[in-house]
Protein backbone atom coordinates (compact mmCIF):
# COMPACT_ATOMS: atom_id res chain seq x y z
CA UNK A 1 0.00 0.00 0.00
CA UNK A 2 1.05 3.65 -0.42
CA UNK A 3 1.40 6.39 2.59
CA UNK A 4 -1.64 7.87 0.88
CA UNK A 5 -3.46 4.28 1.13
CA UNK A 6 -1.89 4.04 5.04
CA UNK A 7 -3.72 7.65 5.63
CA UNK A 8 -6.81 6.51 4.22
CA UNK A 9 -6.68 3.44 7.16
CA UNK A 10 -5.70 5.44 10.27
CA UNK A 11 -8.30 8.22 9.21
CA UNK A 12 -10.94 5.62 9.50
CA UNK A 13 -9.29 4.41 12.88
CA UNK A 14 -9.82 7.66 14.35
CA UNK A 15 -13.38 8.32 13.27
CA UNK A 16 -14.64 4.37 13.76
CA UNK A 17 -12.61 3.13 17.03
CA UNK A 18 -11.45 6.20 18.51
CA UNK A 19 -14.60 8.68 17.62
CA UNK A 20 -17.52 6.25 17.51
CA UNK A 21 -16.32 3.83 19.64
CA UNK A 22 -17.23 1.01 17.73
CA UNK A 23 -15.48 -2.33 18.39
CA UNK A 24 -16.33 -4.11 15.68
CA UNK A 25 -14.41 -1.86 13.10
CA UNK A 26 -11.00 -3.18 14.59
CA UNK A 27 -11.34 -6.19 13.21
CA UNK A 28 -10.72 -4.72 9.35
CA UNK A 29 -8.37 -2.13 10.59
CA UNK A 30 -5.75 -3.59 12.77
CA UNK A 31 -3.63 -6.77 12.92
CA UNK A 32 -4.53 -9.91 14.87
CA UNK A 33 -1.29 -9.01 16.72
CA UNK A 34 -1.70 -5.46 16.98
CA UNK A 35 0.48 -3.89 19.51
CA UNK A 36 -0.37 -0.70 21.86
CA UNK A 37 3.24 1.13 23.61
CA UNK A 38 1.09 4.07 25.49
CA UNK A 39 -2.30 1.98 27.01
CA UNK A 40 -0.25 0.86 30.31
CA UNK A 41 -0.31 -2.79 30.82
CA UNK A 42 -2.66 -3.68 27.65
CA UNK A 43 -1.62 -6.82 26.25
CA UNK A 44 -1.43 -7.18 22.65
CA UNK A 45 -4.22 -8.34 19.98
CA UNK A 46 -7.72 -7.71 18.77
CA UNK A 47 -9.73 -8.43 21.69
CA UNK A 48 -8.11 -5.90 24.17
CA UNK A 49 -8.27 -3.27 21.54
CA UNK A 50 -12.01 -3.99 21.44
CA UNK A 51 -12.76 -4.25 25.48
CA UNK A 52 -10.74 -0.52 26.14
CA UNK A 53 -12.73 1.36 23.03
CA UNK A 54 -15.42 -0.01 25.10
CA UNK A 55 -14.23 0.71 28.31
CA UNK A 56 -13.07 4.43 27.18
CA UNK A 57 -16.65 5.01 25.23
CA UNK A 58 -18.36 4.08 28.28
CA UNK A 59 -17.25 7.03 30.24
CA UNK A 60 -16.99 9.46 27.52
CA UNK A 61 -19.48 11.00 25.36
CA UNK A 62 -19.64 13.69 22.49
CA UNK A 63 -16.01 12.32 21.85
CA UNK A 64 -14.43 14.27 18.65
CA UNK A 65 -11.16 14.15 17.20
CA UNK A 66 -9.80 17.17 15.06
CA UNK A 67 -6.46 15.79 12.46
CA UNK A 68 -4.36 18.90 12.55
CA UNK A 69 -1.85 17.34 11.30
CA UNK A 70 -0.87 13.86 9.10
CA UNK A 71 2.16 12.63 7.82
CA UNK A 72 3.46 9.07 6.25
CA UNK A 73 6.01 7.95 5.29
CA UNK A 74 6.22 3.92 4.22
CA UNK A 75 4.89 2.17 7.05
CA UNK A 76 4.39 5.07 9.50
CA UNK A 77 1.38 7.44 9.49
CA UNK A 78 2.00 10.35 12.24
CA UNK A 79 -1.20 12.70 13.56
CA UNK A 80 -1.56 14.84 15.57
CA UNK A 81 -5.37 16.23 16.87
CA UNK A 82 -7.13 17.78 19.05
CA UNK A 83 -9.07 15.74 21.37
CA UNK A 84 -12.29 16.49 22.59
CA UNK A 85 -15.16 14.66 25.15
CA UNK A 86 -17.45 14.84 28.43
CA UNK A 87 -17.01 12.96 31.12
CA UNK A 88 -20.45 11.50 31.69
CA UNK A 89 -19.48 7.32 33.05
CA UNK A 90 -16.22 5.90 34.91
CA UNK A 91 -13.14 6.90 33.07
CA UNK A 92 -9.78 5.54 34.08
CA UNK A 93 -11.01 5.21 37.65
CA UNK A 94 -12.84 8.23 38.53
CA UNK A 95 -16.44 8.81 38.76
CA UNK A 96 -18.62 11.10 36.03
CA UNK A 97 -17.90 14.62 36.66
CA UNK A 98 -19.70 15.71 33.89
CA UNK A 99 -16.96 17.75 32.69
CA UNK A 100 -15.74 18.32 29.22
CA UNK A 101 -11.79 18.07 28.61
CA UNK A 102 -10.13 19.46 25.23
CA UNK A 103 -6.37 18.07 24.97
CA UNK A 104 -3.58 17.77 21.73
CA UNK A 105 -2.64 13.96 21.16
CA UNK A 106 0.15 12.97 18.75
CA UNK A 107 -0.41 9.15 17.59
CA UNK A 108 2.17 6.72 15.36
CA UNK A 109 0.56 4.14 13.76
CA UNK A 110 3.14 1.29 12.20
CA UNK A 111 1.25 -0.25 9.03
CA UNK A 112 1.49 -3.71 7.63
CA UNK A 113 -0.22 -5.52 4.86
CA UNK A 114 -2.91 -2.57 4.87
CA UNK A 115 -4.04 -2.82 8.33
CA UNK A 116 -2.32 -1.06 11.61
CA UNK A 117 0.05 -3.32 13.77
CA UNK A 118 0.96 -0.94 16.53
CA UNK A 119 0.32 2.07 17.70
CA UNK A 120 2.12 4.63 19.97
CA UNK A 121 0.25 8.42 22.10
CA UNK A 122 1.51 11.15 23.61
CA UNK A 123 -1.48 12.72 25.10
CA UNK A 124 -1.85 15.71 27.51
CA UNK A 125 -2.88 13.27 30.08
CA UNK A 126 -2.16 16.30 32.99
CA UNK A 127 -4.30 18.58 31.20
CA UNK A 128 -7.20 16.26 30.77
CA UNK A 129 -6.92 15.41 34.28
CA UNK A 130 -6.70 19.25 35.16
CA UNK A 131 -10.10 19.75 33.23
CA UNK A 132 -11.80 16.77 34.73
CA UNK A 133 -11.22 18.17 38.30
CA UNK A 134 -9.07 14.93 39.15
CA UNK A 135 -6.18 17.71 39.57
CA UNK A 136 -5.45 20.95 40.83
CA UNK A 137 -5.27 23.53 38.69
CA UNK A 138 -1.73 25.49 38.91
CA UNK A 139 -1.95 28.40 40.99
CA UNK A 140 -2.85 31.81 39.20
CA UNK A 141 -4.78 29.69 36.30
CA UNK A 142 -8.26 30.44 35.56
CA UNK A 143 -10.81 27.55 35.28
CA UNK A 144 -13.85 27.55 32.75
Amino acid sequence: MSAEEHKVVVRRFIDEVFVKGNADAVDKLVTHDFTPHSWGAMPPGVEPLKQATRRVHGGLTGVSMKIEDMIAEEDKVAVRLTAHGTHDGEFMGLPASGKAYTISETHIFHMRDGKIADHCRDADMLGMMRQLGALPQPKGTKTT
